[in-house]
């Protein structure tokens, strides 16, 4: 969906300033968060992409001043209401009322981290041969998901070079809804950034990773 999450290509926001031997946590409840996040998540209650959509659908004011683990509680809080696994009067105090709602699955602490080491792949067999090739020019659809995407606002309707063909995975735009997975191609699409925003002093390029349903053909050679 558009929404303030999605800065890519965009002005006047400031200048990135990063931070000197940054620290993992600036504070104990941050870490905290990062463990609830994951504790939650772990329960099989919900997916990544659900997850993501959650926090790009907070109130864009609170989502552009809130820091980073901030908003990550909120999303989850989100999360949690929406699943019923919680009440917003337990949220409001920290009190539980509701007996807990059962899940499918419960993390042990000795099980975190051999399942981060591990990841959660999220490549999958295809079920259709891929519609472009490395070399082909394709065009960006221009249009405006209602959902989460991993379609950036600053490559719509614009063309690029087919890059690399990645495979077939998991399509963000389905799965945040709950849809199911619905595995489309994945491909490594290279614009050159004269196509992206005009005339400039830069001739580099931008790679941004599309799935095949973000794509159309295009006579551009």
């Amino acid at each position: 969906m558009d929404g303030v999450h999605d800065m890519g290509g965009q002005q006047c926001h400031g200048v990135i300033e990063p931070e000197i031997d940054e620290p993992l946590f600036h504070d104990s409840w941050e870490r905290r968060v990062l463990g609830l996040v994951l504790a939650c998540g772990a329960t099989g209650s919900w997916n990544l992409d659900e997850s993501r959509f959650a926090r790009e659908t907070l109130p864009p004011a609170f989502y552009l001043s809130a820091s980073y683990y901030r908003i990550w509680l909120a999303g989850l809080e989100k999360l949690l209401l929406q699943n019923q696994m919680v009440t917003a009067e337990e949220l409001s105090d920290f009190k539980m009322r509701e007996p807990a709602v059962p899940v499918k699955r419960v993390v042990k602490a000795e099980q975190v981290a051999p399942m981060l080491a591990s990841g959660a792949p999220v490549d999958r067999e295809a079920a259709a041969k891929a519609l472009y090739a490395v070399g082909e020019m394709v065009r960006v659809r221009n249009y405006q998901p209602q959902t989460h995407t991993r379609l950036p606002g600053y490559i719509r309707g614009h063309v690029g070079r087919v890059a690399l063909v990645q495979g077939c995975h998991v399509y963000p735009d389905s799965n945040s809804l709950g849809m199911g997975e619905n595995p489309q191609w994945l491909y490594c699409i290279e614009f050159q950034s004269a196509e992206l925003w005009g005339d400039t002093e830069n001739s580099g390029s931008v790679m941004v990773d599309c799935w095949e349903p973000y794509l159309e053909k295009t006579d551009s050679k």
